[in-house]
């Protein structure tokens, strides 16, 4: 019986955490998320891929969104290999299309949606009300 709650709670596990608009939150994030990816014993491959996806998503709430965000992770697998879905929640955009943003560099911002898709085996925006949320899944190949 404990090994079959074991296999069970393995297979399907959620995490949540707030998104602080604050510097320095995605790199306490990621930490989380690899400490949370560990407990879940999730594959190295996966991981690392994974924490690139989240460093990219909450960065992108941080800068141009409004809070609160919120993240969430979900695994679904077992012994390693499964899928990671990572969605960041928004309070949507902080100023309209088009609007530079004061302060950043171009040259440094821009590149996180590239990375996503690079990464991820699926991934997608849904606006809805009250906020947006993009979210990515990572696999193992």
């Amino acid at each position: 019986m404990a090994a079959q709650l074991n296999t069970l709670l393995r297979a399907a596990c959620e995490h949540v955490c707030p998104v602080p608009p604050v510097a320095g939150a995605a790199s306490a994030i990621r930490r989380r998320v690899a400490a949370v990816l560990a407990d879940w014993e999730v594959c190295p491959a996966i991981v690392e891929d994974s924490l690139l996806v989240v460093s990219e998503l909450a960065t992108n709430a941080i800068i141009h969104a409004r809070p609160p965000a919120e993240l969430r992770l979900s695994w679904a697998g077992g012994d390693g290999d499964g899928v990671l879905r990572v969605e960041v929640t928004d309070s949507g955009p902080a100023r309209p299309p088009g609007q530079p943003l004061d302060g950043i560099d171009p040259d440094e911002h821009g590149r996180g949606e590239a990375i996503v898709h690079a990464l991820a085996t699926r991934h997608g925006i849904r606006v809805h009300p009250g906020g947006v949320t993009r979210w990515a899944e990572v696999a193992a190949v």
